[in-house]
């Protein structure tokens, strides 16, 4: 049994025991978050869709919030000496998919 969830703007294709890195979520670390927006259920041989699909959610544990690799944002402009440096570090939430609930 798989199911398709949306979060912070993307779609993971998530399965029971799973482990996600997703946007940062307001939720304390070793708590239980529901995920709502269910895009797709696959149900003995079924597959359920809809947007959200009605009465389906996705529980899941929070193991943990972190920082993403740092990436470089360089701007630059040639004979004008213009140059600007900015790093930035995304916020992530980890999470362990523990039920998919139809």
């Amino acid at each position: 049994m798989y199911a398709v969830i949306e979060t912070g703007g993307k779609q993971y294709k998530v399965q029971g025991g799973d482990v996600l890195f997703v946007e940062k979520l307001s939720v304390s670390e070793g708590e239980e978050y529901t995920f709502d927006k269910v895009l797709a259920v696959s149900k003995d041989d079924e597959l359920l869709t809809g947007n959200p699909v009605d009465g389906a959610t996705v529980s899941a544990k929070v193991l943990g919030h972190g920082k993403g690799k740092k990436i470089i944002v360089f701007k630059y402009k040639p004979k004008k000496n213009y140059r600007r440096k900015q790093g930035h570090r995304q916020p992530y939430t980890k999470v362990q998919i523990e039920k998919i609930n139809v």
